[in-house]
């Protein structure tokens, strides 16, 4: 196939409708915001496990591979090994060429786009290394941020072109890895770190050290069998991954037990609630419906703690069957805190820059978590026995 001319003919076709998730996630979120929340809220720590610095995804839909090798990099603090950044554009490259393949073979019954699924890290891990994040940015000559906008439509429209062909070439994958090449950069295949020269394979196993197979994704919906793993549907798991399903109070009671016992957790979220603010850095459920506050309720809304609505089950599945849960973001619980009031909120490490209240961190109530949680993932170890035995880990 010629590449190069599938390459502009998607330019042709995509370059005004293609929309960008990410950049119009955030911009969403800006009106989420009280004059002096900062102010209204007083925080004890109560548990702040490592973690390295916070970063900025750009204007990339790489929130998943922002926080998932951040949880990476945590594990490897829980283990006594020196941190290391690792290259979040790796993971990416990789997962968007496999994501094609399995475009490709579902004769493109599939959505596409620059999201992915906690796991994915995982996935990628296992099967290509991983390499730092100083010999592989996915930065051009000029550029200080990521931004996947004109690639991405390029890569959608060459999907889109690929699977109409009527019998496929044994280098169309060759035609994507080029579109991503001129973009980020060749991925290396050895490298130079701290002395000594490593493949990503070597890299991964030697430096990293996880083992994917000791983490597990869990996620809380009634449809579905409990303590049973079943199949998440939504539109970034390309992969068809299994999930284990537990109660919806399971969710905080495992975040709760793994971050008292060492483990951070990756958490997968909607975030695209008005209760949820990005630049204050504050997340709970309020008890009174918000389209019944009044101007001045809404103004004060994240201007210390509020009462907040309990949630229960069946209000969980409902708003993810009328899409009032959506699959929004990605980001790493870290640790734990309690407001002047001694509720505890839980400490989330974003990937969107420093610009907010807490420097790139928000305090996120358990009640937000047991309502608008998509999944987790963790170290099987950071799960209490009782719940590991109800799910035959």
């Amino acid at each position: 196939m010629n590449w190069r001319k599938s390459l502009f003919i998607a330019a042709a076709m995509f370059a005004t409708t293609h929309t960008f998730a990410q950049d119009n996630l955030i911009n969403a979120l800006k009106n989420n915001v009280s004059d002096k929340s900062k102010d209204g809220f007083v925080f004890t720590q109560l548990i702040n496990l490592g973690n390295t610095s916070i970063k900025d995804q750009g204007s990339s839909g790489t929130c998943w591979s922002y926080s998932g090798n951040s949880f990476l990099e945590s594990e490897m603090i829980r283990q006594g090994k020196q941190p290391v950044e690792i290259s979040q554009i790796y993971t990416a490259y990789y997962t968007y060429l496999e994501k094609a393949k399995t475009y490709v073979r579902l004769h493109g019954d599939q959505a596409q786009g620059e999201g992915g699924q906690l796991h994915d890290v995982l996935t990628i891990f296992r099967k290509y290394g991983a390499v730092p994040r100083e010999v592989y940015t996915g930065l051009r000559e000029g550029q200080t941020r990521n931004n996947f906008s004109e690639m991405s439509t390029l890569i959608q429209g060459m999907n889109e072109n690929i699977v109409k062909s009527k019998k496929l070439t044994p280098t169309w994958q060759k035609a994507i890895t080029g579109v991503m090449d001129s973009y980020l950069g060749v991925p290396p295949q050895s490298f130079p770190y701290k002395g000594k020269t490593y493949t990503p394979r070597t890299w991964a196993d030697q430096v990293v050290g996880i083992n994917p197979d000791d983490y597990v994704g869990i996620s809380s919906f009634k449809e579905h069998t409990y303590y049973k793993p079943f199949v998440l549907l939504i539109q970034d798991n390309w992969s068809f991954e299994s999930f284990y399903n537990v109660k919806m109070n399971d969710l905080t009671s495992i975040i709760d037990n793994a971050l008292q016992n060492g483990y951070t957790v990756a958490w997968a979220s909607d975030v695209s609630e008005k209760y949820f603010s990005w630049k204050n850095g504050v997340a709970f459920v309020p008890e009174k419906d918000m389209d019944m506050m009044s101007k001045e309720e809404l103004g004060d809304l994240f201007n210390g703690p509020k009462a907040e609505a309990k949630i229960t089950e069946d209000q969980r599945q409902a708003a993810y069957d009328d899409y009032s849960t959506t699959d929004d973001h990605g980001m790493h619980i870290v640790g734990m805190v309690k407001d002047q009031n001694g509720k505890e909120y839980y400490i989330v490490k974003n990937s969107w820059g420093e610009s907010n209240d807490y420097k790139g961190y928000l305090y996120v109530t358990k009640e937000y978590v047991r309502y608008k949680t998509i999944s987790i993932l963790l170290h099987k170890d950071g799960i209490q026995k009782e719940i590991k035995s109800k799910l035959g880990i």
